[in-house]
């Protein structure tokens, strides 16, 4: 079987382009497809089972600008050369095969496109909404089909290499349909057939519509089964939704000079009802607290009363007992007062210092030294 390399071309859907923050860096996602299942292309068909063993190597592909050349030659956008020439800060992710169509998104991340000329014009033509290509480079092997009139050959082993971008039409650096040289991952030169195939406009734009198609019946469906849902929710509640009225009398009724009276005179009520809402909370917590104070001012008021009799009872025992005189006694504090009391004797003044005797008669405890 005779191997070959296929850039098949396609248009991506840049009206579906997003932005996103991935790892805290805005990237740009824009949205593609390339092989549908059992599509012929200049003579090629590609079963729909060897696009199904295949597909997914797209995934976390790059996806430089254009095919990837060095010195007219094609590389591997793989190849660090590749990479060198073709890389603007994007990949190839979230590859998927739906409805017969592989679709994959490409993923820019903006500061890197900033650095490089090529990666600046994708950027400013996604920005304007102009038409973006993208072409998918892969591998594979030509088995010859007989008895076939709308093709001669079935693309067997596909092997995918990268998924790129393209602004405007083929870029020119690639060379028609015909022969071409490729540099394989080892460096190495080989003649190959290089194709460049293009997969109809109205089959994509027809494969685009009937997945936005898909698309708004499946969230159309699911926004039924929210409301139902809800609905649900609110009975098992108690709440009922209000209807929304289609009678417009009812919503356009007009307002007698009457009726706005009373509804300001409302208004004003209750305004004035918010603005004493502070002094009707003051005058409720004083009114809570008032028995709670008036009852701590009653115990205070009969403790000193009671304090004050003990008081007056003190310093007459304790002047009668000659302990001290009136007008100390008064100015003395009742717990001092309290003390005295216990030592006072009545009609005996308490001696300063117990343990001495004046007119005892004893001989004193020391004797002064005698002078020469």
């Amino acid at each position: 079987m005779k191997h070959v390399r296929v850039n098949v071309r396609s248009v991506a859907n840049t009206k579906a382009v997003r932005k996103e923050k991935r790892n805290g860096r805005d990237v740009v996602i824009v949205p593609s497809a390339t092989l549908p299942d059992d599509i012929i292309m200049n003579g090629i068909r590609y079963p729909a089972d060897e696009i199904g063993k295949s597909f997914a190597g797209l995934n976390r592909t790059p996806a430089p600008l254009g095919h990837p050349m060095i010195n007219g030659k094609f590389v591997s956008a793989r190849d660090p050369e590749g990479i060198n020439v073709g890389y603007i800060g994007a990949w190839n992710e979230n590859v998927r095969r739906e409805n017969g169509r592989v679709f994959l998104d490409k993923v820019i991340d903006i500061e890197v496109a900033n650095r490089s000329p090529g990666g600046k014009e994708v950027l400013a033509a996604i920005e304007k909404g102009e038409p973006v290509h993208t072409s998918t480079g892969l591998l594979a092997n030509l088995e010859a089909v007989a008895n076939a009139s709308d093709h001669k050959h079935t693309a067997r082993n596909i092997e995918f290499d990268h998924d790129a971008i393209l602004l405007g039409e083929v870029g020119a650096a690639t060379p028609d349909q015909g022969v071409g040289m490729l540099v394989n991952a080892q460096g190495e030169q080989t003649e190959i057939e290089v194709i460049n195939s293009a997969i109809q406009e109205a089959e994509r734009d027809i494969d685009w519509a009937m997945d936005s198609l898909a698309r708004a019946l499946e969230k159309r469906q699911r926004a039924g089964l929210l409301d139902k849902l809800k609905a649900a929710i609110l009975e098992a509640l108690g709440i009922s939704e209000r209807e929304p009225t289609t009678n417009t009398k009812d919503t356009e009724m007009p307002v007698t000079d009457e009726q706005f009276t009373a509804l300001s005179a409302k208004v004003d009520a209750l305004s004035e009802g918010f603005n004493k809402i502070g002094e009707t909370v003051t005058n409720a917590v004083m009114a809570a607290v008032k028995p709670i104070t008036d009852s701590h001012a009653e115990m205070v008021a009969n403790q000193k009363a009671k304090d004050d009799a003990e008081h007056a009872d003190l310093v007459t025992k304790i002047v009668k007992a000659n302990v001290v005189d009136e007008e100390t006694a008064k100015a003395t504090p009742l717990n001092t007062l309290r003390a005295l009391a216990k030592t006072a004797e009545p009609g005996k003044a308490a001696p300063l210092n117990p343990a001495f005797k004046a007119n005892s008669g004893d001989k004193p405890a020391f004797k002064l030294p005698k002078g020469d």
